[in-house]
């Protein structure tokens, strides 16, 4: 649910996948016609010509309510964009559920659309959408992560005991680390499906355009970049204000995202930087503090791993865990840090180093996926190894100890991120693409 949305809605709202609000605010920015009228959903363009305007229709699950989720639905005032919420059980995203179709074509039958976009091949809504539409030539498919190669990588640097042990919590939820591969692989299944049947993706990488044109042949590839939260284009990271030998790492939840490598680096770096301190965005899930028993039952196995890398490190006074932080809470995290690290052992391009070049952090990050076409190895960021411990704490004393060199990649970052997350030039480029796909112009 887009933040807008849950506002009108009087409903939490998600920081997830930020980037759609960047998105769709430049979007509605253009939605009125030229007299100020508000556009009527349904059949928003002319049969056969050019469309006067562009209608927004989002459709989003609704976590907490799943009885009444159809019932929400509406439109945003003075805003050409309406919404429907739906039932899905986002616990078990790898599970597909068929009644998710008959949901789709209700939505579709009601606000008919002439192009049918969805961000996220992997999940099941997408392929209910998809299929519920039925016009490849009319759908379009954002790639965001890579599910399969994910899953092959998901456990990495992790040991295998580690991997099938079960804590109470993994026990009760049958989710311990192999399952959690396992659900990631049936993901990308349901991934390559929703791609099998759509005739245009909009990737951003040679690593997404590789996977991509292996599971759908037959697809129209658009490069298109991301937009990023608007907060981010403004600021500047200053090497006097930042606070030295501080790291920040945007999430941790998963093994994925290299918190255990990063764990093993800074018990290296606290030896010559014992002021070090690592700052990680999102929920603590090695349970740091936790005194209640029932606290200590929900610890996963990958996050008691986590906690006894803290402890052999003696890391206890240098790792903080943030909780869930807004955009406003990210951007101040950033510009404190004095490098942002993103070590996870497979990325499409994640959208916190572009947040991090936009502001002109000095990014340290694996040279994994996608990661190589948003910035260039000593140019605009130092890359390294993804299972080389001793390469990442090198990379980060690399920034610790020059600054000139910490100063140059933060302008050139700066420069490079404001041309890839060039907001208006990424919603021309997706205007001119829907223009493609429902023949029309102007």
């Amino acid at each position: 649910m887009l933040p807008v949305i849950a506002k009108e809605l009087g409903m939490p709202a998600s920081n997830k996948e930020g980037w759609l609000s960047g998105l769709s605010r430049r979007l509605l920015s253009g939605m009125k016609a030229q007299d100020g009228r508000t556009p009527e959903r349904g059949g928003a363009g002319k049969s056969g010509g050019v469309p006067e305007e562009i209608v927004l229709g989002v459709c989003f699950p609704v976590n907490g309510m799943p009885k009444d989720a159809e019932a929400v639905r509406g439109k945003l005032p003075d805003a050409a964009l309406f919404y429907y919420g739906f039932s899905e059980d986002t616990v078990h995203e790898e599970r597909y559920d068929e009644a998710l179709e008959q949901r789709m074509r209700e939505i579709i039958a009601d606000f008919k659309p002439d192009v049918l976009h969805c961000f996220g091949a992997e999940y099941g809504h997408t392929l209910a959408a998809v299929r519920a539409f039925d016009k490849p030539e009319r759908t379009l498919i954002g790639i965001q992560g890579v599910c399969a190669a994910c899953a092959e990588h998901y456990l990495d640097g992790v040991p295998e005991k580690i991997c099938r042990r079960y804590t109470f919590r993994d026990f009760v939820k049958r989710d311990n680390l192999l399952l959690q591969r396992e659900k990631m692989r049936e993901r990308g299944v349901r991934e390559a499906q929703a791609l099998s049947l759509t005739g245009h993706v909009t990737g951003r990488t040679q690593f997404d355009r590789s996977v991509t044109h292996r599971a759908a042949p037959q697809a129209v590839y658009h490069p298109m970049n991301e937009t990023m939260r608007e907060n981010f284009y403004e600021g500047n990271w200053s090497y006097e204000t930042c606070e030295k030998h501080r790291i920040f790492v945007s999430q941790g939840n998963y093994p994925v995202k290299g918190l255990h490598y990063v764990l093993c680096a800074l018990a290296l770096l606290k030896k010559q930087y014992p002021d070090i301190r690592l700052y990680v965005a999102g929920d603590c899930i090695v349970r740091r503090g936790s005194t209640g028993l029932t606290d200590r039952l929900k610890i996963s196995s990958y996050g008691a791993y986590l906690r006894s890398l803290i402890r052999e490190g003696g890391l206890e006074d240098q790792v903080f865990f943030l909780g869930q932080t807004d955009a406003a809470g990210m951007k101040e995290q950033y510009l404190k840090a004095h490098v942002f690290l993103s070590a996870s052992t497979i990325e499409n391009s994640p959208n916190s180093v572009g947040e991090a070049m936009l502001l002109g952090v000095p990014v340290v990050s694996s040279n994994v996926g996608g990661v190589p076409d948003l910035m260039t190895d000593e140019k605009e960021g130092l890359l390294y190894h993804a299972d080389s411990v001793n390469a990442l704490a090198m990379a980060v004393t690399r920034i610790f100890e020059d600054r000139e060199l910490a100063e140059k990649l933060s302008k050139a970052a700066r420069q490079r991120a404001g041309k890839t997350h060039d907001g208006e030039e990424n919603c021309r480029t997706l205007l001119e693409i829907y223009r493609n796909m429902t023949g029309c112009s102007g």
